[in-house]
């Protein structure tokens, strides 16, 4: 699998870094507008072509994927050039701004048998698939939290009148699309769909510095919290009347977690062990690439949509 990158951000060299320990993964060609970023990032990860247009990326012959590592609100444009191009697509969270843009990319994906894979990270750690085994034995959820809080670099800047687009409404910035979105995706993993969606926000310059979403299922509230204008310890905590099931990571990373039925001692797990964090996600679409299972294609890009669904409705769009 030949793989080409679109843009040249943060996430561009975890991605490169994780990519690089997949079978069947390389890395062929990316695009950066700017010369000296495009031939830093090309030279460090020994990556053969640089493209100053994505034109010319999407019109390269060897390549069979774009990963998509822009901006929130360039992920739909520039996941449809590529799908109309005849790639494949692996596109980073959000998947888009709109639910009506996430399902005009899946009307093209599978009108064409493409493979349209949202990247997320906490769906598909080691430790998420035992979460999901032992989420049984808890017996009736009563209380699910999350919490991903973690004061922004950028605020401070931000609080000055310089927005980056982390913090930029009109590029979808804000802590509901780039931080509580993983929380959503764990929620709408583990318990579906919601009865109802409701989002407190703190607001700032138009945009969502923090907020409180919550999710409202059968029989129990999912409190979902995010912030990048204050910090607090990050926790996942679900409870059952049979037991708990807690993790104090990033609810990006999710590194370990503690299972404790009632009157029994806390068992510990941590049962990802590869120092990448992309890895996981990546690894999975090379399976499925692999064997083209498009049927499970489709599940990723159902769960994607659903997710969406959840986003749209907590900005009452």
């Amino acid at each position: 699998m030949r793989v080409g990158v679109a843009g040249a951000g943060l996430i561009v060299p975890t991605f490169l870094r994780a990519a690089a320990l997949v079978k069947g993964m390389e890395v062929k060609a990316l695009f950066a507008r700017k010369e000296d970023v495009r031939e830093d990032i090309c030279g460090k990860f020994h990556i053969p072509v640089g493209y100053d247009s994505y034109e010319k990326l999407l019109a390269d012959p060897d390549l069979d994927v774009i990963y998509v590592a822009l901006p929130n609100n360039l992920h739909a444009s520039f996941a449809r050039e590529a799908l109309e191009a005849g790639k494949h697509v692996i596109l980073e969270k959000p998947f888009t701004v709109t639910y009506g843009e996430a399902l005009e990319l899946a009307a093209l994906a599978w009108e064409n048998k493409q493979y349209l894979f949202e990247a997320i990270t906490n769906l598909y750690n080691p430790n998420f698939f035992k979460i999901q085994e032992l989420l049984p034995r808890l017996g009736e959820i009563k209380i699910v939290e999350m919490n991903y809080s973690q004061y922004s670099s950028r605020y401070d800047a931000f609080k000055e009148g310089i927005i980056c687009p982390v913090f930029d409404q009109a590029k979808a910035g804000g802590a509901l699309m780039d931080l509580n979105v993983y929380n959503i995706h764990l929620a709408a993993a583990l318990f579906g769909r919601p009865k109802s969606v409701r989002y407190y926000a703190n607001m700032e310059r138009q945009v969502d510095t923090s907020g409180i979403l919550m999710l409202e299922y059968e029989g129990f509230q999912c409190v979902c919290i995010a912030a990048k204008d204050c910090s607090a310890p990050c926790c996942i905590n679900i409870q059952g009347n049979k037991g708990c099931i807690h993790s104090s990571s990033m609810p990006n990373e999710l590194k370990e977690f503690s299972f404790t039925e009632n009157k029994c001692q806390p068992k510990a797990y941590q049962l990802a062990d590869s120092p990448e964090r992309l890895f996981y996600e990546l690894a999975a679409f090379a399976d499925l690439y692999e064997r083209q299972d498009g049927a499970a294609f489709d599940r990723r890009l159902d769960h994607s949509l659903l997710v969406m669904e959840i986003l749209d409705q907590a900005r009452g769009a």
